[in-house]
């Protein structure tokens, strides 16, 4: 495409002529002298001026077909079609040769058609090599990547069934249809789609793997939407439809309106209260619904079922008003009361401070049970609003306004135990009238951590009132000042030093608890011996059960406290007995000494 400038011309001629010589010179007609060329030299500056106007040629390539690039795509023509290739001019005096085997079967093609390719490959001199196949795939991927962002819907072939799928070839390119994209309903026979075309929509693309994955479930469920929109913006409030439950949860059940999925909510199936849906519907039944309300923006339908019968509260006894007693069953519990049914489908709230004059209840429990039978008072009645409270306490007199006299300080009572806290026993004296034993005023002489074990719910305890709270409406009761305090006249008995029988009762890591059983009193009474005092004469330690003498080194009456130890008594022992044999080591020594002294005196005299 290019020729070589007549300087390099010259030098390679001469180059030609002067081959296997050092020097070369060229003479004139008259064999005159006119060059002499140093043949080395000369060979450098020929290779220096070649690669000059390769540089050059290039440059002019470069300049004259900007627009060329590898592996993209050109529209050129045929110009030759031989046995074996197809050559195809892209303009810019740049052609390049097609295997046939690259059109497989398309063989419609003729001398000045018009067809796409990639140049695969080009060089300075302007010869390319292209690719029919590489053009048609790339432009089929671009068609891909189109229909993709667009969202658009595509018509495919389906070619085979895979493993958990299809294969659906989409502009020559296999994709993957996932089983549970085929349809909204699960499809068993996937063979059933084989060689049939199927509008997808493609959903994923991995640019990475180059594998795109479509679904034709998208576009039923669009479908369906579309409907469901229609439909539903044809609902109003108030319409009575026909329905089939299709499904049920503890909450409701789904209602299906033919098309449409609408909410039947448990509170909308019965007048009357119940605990689930079942008691009401069961699946697939077919039932008549009215529509209470419609939001057209969420596409949510919710229904009714007892607004089709009449409401109960119009059946209500019209003699009934405020002050009325009532009987009704305990229906609902909550933690502000309790819900007692009249009439099916009549329910009135019964409050936990209308419950009992009693100020000590925690929850509705501690009053009624659900189906528990109670008779109450009307306090309020709204039949428009169908709203109805109750009293149970109103039906008697308040006891608190007479308690002082009823209950003096210093009186003694029965009650029945009826809750335990952290800090003592809840007793009920009488409907409306409970009381407060703390647990250090149970027992003067048993250290009691928790107060279930002194005794047991709905176990009858004697009292006596210490004190009355007219403002939190509680009485402070006491046990153990039933009885004098024992603690006087231990004093005498468990004196500092004495020696007692007793029992281990309980272990711990610092000590045990040891019980005295005395004939003189009635009471047991406990101790508490360090882990230090429990050692045996033969080295070993008292175990729980385990009975022995135990002596008494620490009294506390304020603090209602005995220190014993088992150990003292043994080691008291050893103590006297070395004090006794030191006294007549000594006195003995003491008369020797004495005779000794006296026998000197006398012989002194003489």
């Amino acid at each position: 495409m290019s020729n070589l400038t007549e300087e390099t011309k010259e030098k390679e001629e001469i180059k030609n002529e002067g081959k296997n010589k050092d020097r070369l010179t060229i003479l004139n007609d008259d064999h005159s002298k006119i060059k002499s060329f140093d043949w080395t030299e000369y060979e450098k500056d020929f290779n220096h001026d070649l690669q000059e106007d390769r540089k050059k040629l290039e440059k002019i390539y470069t300049e004259k077909f900007p627009k060329i690039h590898e592996l993209e795509i050109y529209q050129g023509t045929i110009t030759l079609i031989t046995n074996k290739n197809i050559i195809v001019d892209i303009g810019f005096k740049a052609e390049g040769a097609i295997p046939l085997s690259e059109f497989k079967e398309e063989t419609s093609f003729k001398i000045g058609d018009k067809i796409d390719v990639m140049i695969v490959k080009m060089d300075y001199r302007g010869e390319c090599i292209f690719s029919y196949q590489k053009a048609k795939i790339l432009k089929n991927w671009q068609k891909i990547n189109e229909s993709y962002e667009k969202g658009e819907v595509i018509l495919g072939y389906v070619a085979a069934r895979t493993k958990g799928g299809l294969i659906v070839e989409i502009f020559e390119i296999e994709c993957f249809l996932p089983g549970s994209h085929i349809n909204v309903k699960p499809v068993r026979d996937y063979d059933t789609y084989v060689g049939k075309t199927m509008e997808v929509k493609i959903v994923k693309i991995n640019q990475k793997t180059n594998n795109v994955v479509v679904s034709h479930k998208v576009l039923i469920e669009r479908d369906i939407e579309e409907q469901k929109k229609e439909m539903i913006s044809k609902l109003d409030k108030g319409q009575v439809l026909e329905g089939k439950i299709k499904n049920i949860l503890p909450y409701g059940a789904f209602v299906d309106l033919g098309g449409v999925d609408a909410l039947l909510h448990i509170t909308d199936m019965s007048w009357p209260h119940i605990s689930h849906p079942t008691e009401v519907v069961q699946l697939e039944q077919e039932l008549k619904f009215v529509v209470l309300g419609v939001d057209k923006e969420k596409n949510r339908v919710q229904l009714g079922l007892k607004q089709l019968q009449p409401h109960p509260w119009n059946s209500l006894d019209e003699n009934l008003k405020v002050g009325s007693k009532i009987k009704g069953k305990v229906s609902v519990l909550a933690d502000y009361g309790a819900f007692i049914e009249i009439i099916p489908g009549v329910e009135a709230l019964l409050h936990i401070s209308e419950m009992s004059w009693s100020s000590d209840l925690s929850s509705a429990q501690d009053f009624v049970h659900v189906g528990e039978v109670l008779e109450a008072l009307i306090l309020t009645i709204d039949r428009e609003e169908r709203k109805m409270s109750l009293s149970v306490r109103q039906l008697t007199n308040d006891p608190w306004l007479d308690i002082q006299n009823k209950y003096p300080i210093g009186s003694k009572h029965k009650g029945v135990v009826r809750k335990f806290t952290n800090f003592g026993v809840l007793l009920e004296l009488e409907k409306g009238i409970s009381g407060f034993i703390y647990t250090n005023d149970l027992s003067w002489t048993k250290r009691i951590k928790q107060p279930s074990g002194f005794c047991n719910l709905n176990d009858k305890l004697e009292v006596i009132i210490l004190s009355i709270d007219t403002q939190t409406r509680r009485l402070i009761l006491g046990h153990k000042q039933l009885t004098n305090n024992p603690w006087d006249k231990y004093d005498k008995i468990y004196q500092t030093g004495s020696i007692h029988d007793g029992k281990i009762i309980n272990f711990f890591e610092k000590g045990a608890t040891i019980k005295f059983i005395n004939s003189m009193i009635d009471e047991e009474i406990e101790a508490f011996a360090p882990l230090r005092f429990l050692e045996k004469k033969d080295g070993s330690i008292l175990k729980k059960g385990e009975k022995s003498n135990f002596k008494i080194i620490e009294f506390n009456k304020e603090n209602k406290k005995i220190i014993v130890s088992h150990t003292s008594i043994y080691k008291d022992s050893q103590k006297k007995e070395f004090r006794n044999k030191k006294f007549e080591k000594s006195t003995f020594g003491d008369i020797a000494g004495l005779a000794r002294l006296k026998e000197k005196i006398e012989k002194e005299k003489k």
